[in-house]
């Protein structure tokens, strides 16, 4: 099966540095097929026969900590549920997936409804978000460089680990997992 694993908060800042040709050889090393990498944010797409997702983010996240020392969370995700992720998004004008103002806040757990009922009712000038089981979408009238809401605001809130990426990574990521 074809996965995508998502590393949350290396490489940013000089913090928890990968570099992404070490992790392909990690991920190699750990019997994983055709690994790529995509930017340096920490997106892999790779193929094992391993059928449990769970166990696959504990095994990447396990085998970075051996390497490096430091623990970074890990999601995995099937091309299936990205193109779900993706074709459900409720901010899908155009001009603003060109201009790169939609992001994915990718959870890890699931939040809790009353979790996600009060984080809903927060509102943000210039920032628009729904929040699903899955994943929290978001849309940056001004753009996701100074915005309030983001993946630290909602772990926060909705007590799961997350991850966020913009349109144009999840789109490519989708197109690199295809067979």
């Amino acid at each position: 099966m074809i996965y995508v694993a998502f590393l949350r908060g290396i490489n940013v800042g000089g913090h928890k540095k990968i570099k992404m040709a070490d992790l392909r050889l990690i991920l190699e090393g750990m019997g994983y097929n055709d690994v790529t990498t995509y930017i340096q944010s920490g997106n892999v797409v790779f193929k094992s026969d391993v059928d449990d997702q769970g166990k696959l983010e504990t095994q990447i996240s396990e085998a970075i900590k051996t390497r490096y020392g430091f623990k970074v969370p890990v999601l995995v995700k099937t091309r299936s549920a990205l193109n779900h992720i993706v074709d459900n998004n409720p901010f899908a004008d155009p001009e603003d997936l060109a201009t790169n103002k939609i992001y994915f806040v990718l959870l890890k757990g699931i939040p809790t409804k009353e979790d996600i009922k009060t984080t809903s009712t927060i509102i943000f000038d210039n920032e628009k978000f729904k929040i699903t089981s899955e994943c929290v979408y978001i849309r940056y009238a001004l753009g996701a460089g100074k915005a309030k809401c983001n993946s630290n605001f909602f772990e926060s809130k909705l007590k799961v680990i997350s991850t966020s990426r913009n349109y144009r990574t999840m789109t490519k990521l989708i197109e690199m997992s295809s067979d």
